[in-house]
């Protein structure tokens, strides 16, 4: 029998230590919101492919458009010879994407790949050179993507110098002491100091930060960026990748804030595990780079165009976004509850957004100072008793969970199990070292 151990020797002889791996264990197969390894092993999934299965594993009706575009074909190449699956999804999210404008939509591979393009794209538009991101964002691991991200290890150590005219501007991080007024107070310094309003083609942020932590952009924040764009006729690009799809109880998070964004990047979940993003925005923008100016060989793949056809449709029929908000409930009201036990390690901040849900791990009970190695020791612990469980964040105590919003009640009651279980054995074996 092929075992998890003797694969793990392969992938570190014959793979780079660079593409780091956050479990031991090797798939076989997989449904819904379980997992099953290659030992026979079963586990629930809360970590979702990283935020690309919120339609679950092998969703049927995904399946089912999938099996039908492989028998018919599976690549042409949409610039040379294009076909339906392309432009029906993107009628089907021109109608979809928030706010009244007209919109056009392109699509390409990964999700790095529509950032660069919605950059490329807001620089034609404007004939300006400038972005401005945000600390602890995330949005890629291109050069380009790098240079936006605002997490240093591990995505950008070793890689410089990146693209010159990018600035980052502090997020929003209530426990932590970071005010929407500190971000705006360094927009001003910036205006000032590094880049004058009118050379700055677009400011991209994730209305919830995913690897940065899960903090939600508060409204407020959304709200006035949108002014000072319109104010200075820049690009306000909403970073979709991990927040998009129902994960937060709305197609696309910035539906929260009420706010209609030039551009849209998405990626992960569209596709339901095949690969696949895109750029949606008003058409205006999205017309002006010139023919052949957009574009790629695997761009648009007809399968995966097809699978997200199939996402929208098990999103509809499942009524994946009340669920979203759903578990959401469910989840943050088990933490709490969880949280106010004495024989468990210390949880700090918890907070959601629909089923886009993270609590932190702290030194002390009561206090605020971030717990990266109880994050991690979690994580591990978790695994051993049957759960996928990420962490994230700047200081790397925050716990994420992105369970399949197809998952039932009971799974995701056994999975918090699981986690209340591993904090409570952590946090015996820490007393027992004391």
């Amino acid at each position: 029998m092929t075992s998890n151990k003797s694969l793990n020797d392969r992938r570190i002889a014959a793979t780079p230590r660079g593409v780091g791996v956050g479990t031991a264990i090797y798939a076989d197969r997989a449904e819904n919101a379980e997992i099953w390894d290659v030992e026979g092993r079963r586990f629930i999934d809360f970590a979702g492919g990283i935020a690309v299965l919120n339609t679950g594993h092998r969703n049927p009706i995904v399946m089912e458009r999938v099996n039908e575009q492989l028998a018919r074909f599976t690549h042409t190449c949409y610039q040379v010879v294009p076909y339906t699956a392309y432009v029906e999804l993107a009628e089907r999210l021109n109608e979809l994407a928030p706010g009244k404008s007209p919109k056009k939509t392109l699509f390409v591979t990964t999700g790095a790949e529509a950032v660069e393009n919605a950059v490329k794209i807001a620089r034609a538009h404007t004939g300006r050179p400038g972005v401005i991101a945000f600390s602890g964002g995330f949005h890629g691991r291109t050069h380009m993507t790098m240079g936006l991200t605002g997490k240093v290890v591990p995505y950008k150590k070793g890689f410089g110098p990146f693209p010159g005219e990018i600035y980052h501007l502090p997020f929003p991080m209530p426990p932590h002491g970071v005010t929407v007024e500190d971000t705006f107070d360094a927009m001003d310094r910036l205006f000032k100091a590094d880049i004058d309003p009118s050379r700055v083609a677009a400011i991209i942020i994730e209305p919830v930060q995913g690897e940065g932590g899960f903090y939600i952009a508060p409204k407020e924040l959304i709200q006035r960026l949108r002014e000072v764009c319109d104010a200075h006729g820049i690009v306000l690009i909403a970073d979709e990748i991990q927040t998009g799809f129902g994960r937060t109880g709305k197609l696309f998070a910035i539906e929260h804030s009420g706010v209609e964004p030039d551009l849209i990047t998405t990626a992960k979940s569209l596709a339901g595990g095949f690969p696949l993003a895109g750029v949606i925005g008003k058409a205006e923008i999205m017309d002006a780079p010139e023919p052949g100016g957009l574009g790629g060989t695997y761009g648009g793949s007809p399968v995966g165009c097809a699978a997200a056809l199939g996402v929208l449709e098990a999103i509809e029929k499942g009524k994946l976004l009340e669920r979203s908000t759903e578990i959401g409930k469910r989840i943050t009201g088990r933490i709490n509850r969880i949280a106010e036990r004495n024989d468990v390690l210390p949880i700090g901040d918890i907070r959601n957004l629909g089923g886009m849900i993270a609590f932190e791990l702290v030194k002390s009970r009561g206090g605020n100072e971030p717990d990266a190695d109880a994050a991690k020791a979690l994580c591990a612990r978790a695994l051993d008793n049957g759960l996928v469980l990420l962490s994230c964040g700047v200081y790397g105590n925050t716990i994420r969970i992105l369970v399949p919003l197809t998952a039932e009640d009971r799974l995701i009651d056994e999975g918090m199990d699981m986690i209340e279980k591993s904090l409570t054995e952590l946090s015996a074996g820490r007393a027992a070292a004391e």
